[in-house]
């Protein structure tokens, strides 16, 4: 029953992760790639909409430049980004022709996404190719974007994607066949479904040890916690096999499924939550809390007890309870100057217009 409604989803983000692009010489394998593209080509003709987020420019430009392990240094990673883009284009472009498809390739970095007018200008270009019947192929601008390669990672990149458009569903394609129980134990159990993410799914979750790859399970824990709260399910498969996005939309049960909260957030809340760096944190108390979570009020100055950062009018920051745990995040409208000075009577300092329940 949890899978029904995945038989119905017309636009669709897949995202390939390093490992199931490349080989043991951290080269593209074509063979792989291929049905993987003849999958999604399928999909295509059969009327979905797809984009695909890829991985494995890095890893590509390691194999030419001859590295055994994922570098460390910035201006390494950024060479093997620009290397192994192109590389990575060509084989795609090359694929999707043999299926009289064209690709798009599209490159972004975190504020690209951030900026609203640029956030806006990214979701109409993908959603015009889609209506040309273009599949656009995103990563990050690994190349020039220093923040992107340090912090970021296409798991999270596949959530933002997936709730800017917004997606139907979003696939994850991998290495494993889903969140495993006992992973690297003798029994590893594949969990079918995840209707709530709490402590103990977040503990199943685990960093990567691969030479070519970052995030790991643990990044997809992070992209699942965005795309359900857009109201998008989440599956997490295996990309090794040849019928794995065939049989996710036919509602088997394949992978892990993350099942999506029952309402969507509207596109400006999820602008709000999902795709800035917080300036700076509100730090309430338990009343304020209740208000702004059950009852949907704006923050007001007497809530909040103490603040964190130098932000300025205008900034998104984190709401958190007076225990640290960030419950919401919102535009501010007044500078941190102004509310540390506790002069503001009578107003508010986020109106729950611009508030976001996490």
């Amino acid at each position: 029953m949890l899978r029904d409604s995945l038989k119905n989803a017309v636009r669709i983000v897949v995202k390939l992760g390093t490992g199931v692009l490349t080989d043991r010489r951290k080269q593209i394998d074509p063979a792989q790639l291929g049905q993987l593209v003849a999958q999604i080509a399928a999909l295509r003709k059969a009327g979905k909409e797809i984009v695909i987020v890829s991985s494995g420019a890095v890893g590509a430009g390691m194999g030419v430049l001859e590295y055994e392990k994922r570098p460390m240094e910035l201006a390494e990673l950024q060479a093997c980004a620009a290397v192994g883009q192109p590389r990575l284009m060509a084989h795609y472009s090359e694929l999707f022709a043999k299926h009289d498809l064209h690709v798009a390739e599209v490159l972004l970095t975190h504020d690209d996404l951030e900026h609203h007018e640029r956030h806006l200008n990214a979701r109409n270009t993908l959603v015009t190719l889609l209506r040309r019947g273009v599949v656009p192929i995103i990563n990050e601008n690994d190349a020039v974007s220093a923040a992107e390669i340090k912090f970021g990672d296409n798991d999270k990149l596949s959530a933002l994607v997936a709730s800017l458009l917004p997606a139907d569903l979003l696939v994850i394609l991998t290495t494993v066949d889903g969140v495993l129980e006992n992973f690297g134990k003798a029994d590893p159990k594949t969990i079918s479904a995840i209707e709530k993410i709490d402590e103990g799914v977040e503990k199943i979750a685990g960093g990567t040890t691969s030479e070519t790859a970052v995030g790991g399970m643990k990044s997809k824990i992070e992209a699942a916690k965005i795309v359900v709260r857009s109201g998008i399910p989440l599956v997490i498969a295996s990309g090794k096999k040849k019928d794995g996005l065939e049989k996710i939309l036919a509602g088997e049960n394949e992978g892990t499924l993350f099942v999506a909260q029952p309402e969507k957030l509207p596109g400006r809340k999820r602008w709000i939550a999902f795709y800035h760096h917080p300036k700076g944190a509100l730090f309430v108390d338990n009343g304020a809390k209740t208000a702004l979570r059950e009852s949907g009020k704006s923050l007001l100055p007497p809530g909040v007890a103490r603040l964190e950062g130098s932000f300025k009018t205008g900034d998104v920051v984190r709401i958190c309870d007076l225990d640290g745990t960030e419950f919401a995040r919102g535009i501010v409208k007044f500078d941190a100057t102004e509310i540390q000075e506790r002069k503001l009577v009578r107003v508010e300092l986020i109106h729950r217009d611009d508030l976001v329940i996490l």
